[in-house]
């Protein structure tokens, strides 16, 4: 993640971006390209879904590869490892769902007894 991190970088710094690229615009530009990725989803069914065609694949690949490059540019921005992060949100999700409680169910927390 830290080599990807360093591209990312290396890729904004060699076309003067970093003007353009503060935590709060590198934030909308995350949503906008989570939307694209989530464009490609709507409207199918829960098999099309996971069985997409190679053209569709490689059209989603490519948005989550647009989604990763600013959450990678944000995490540099803010000084966040992003690895570490993910790590220490599933640490607290274990406390919140524990699987005693919440094995085969889609509730949230704040729901169940």
């Amino acid at each position: 993640m830290k080599d990807l991190i360093e591209q990312v970088k290396k890729f904004r710094q060699e076309r003067d971006w970093d003007q353009y690229h503060s935590p709060k615009n590198l934030v909308m530009a995350l949503v906008v390209e989570a939307s694209e990725l989530a464009e490609h989803f709507q409207w199918l069914t829960e098999e099309q879904s996971c069985s997409l065609p190679p053209d569709k694949l490689a059209q989603v690949q490519d948005e989550i590869g647009d989604v990763l490059i600013y959450l990678a540019n944000l995490c540099d921005k803010l000084g966040i490892d992003p690895l570490e992060s993910a790590r220490d949100k599933l640490r607290k999700n274990r406390q919140k769902y524990p699987v005693s409680k919440v094995r085969g169910k889609s509730d949230k927390y704040s729901e169940y007894k």
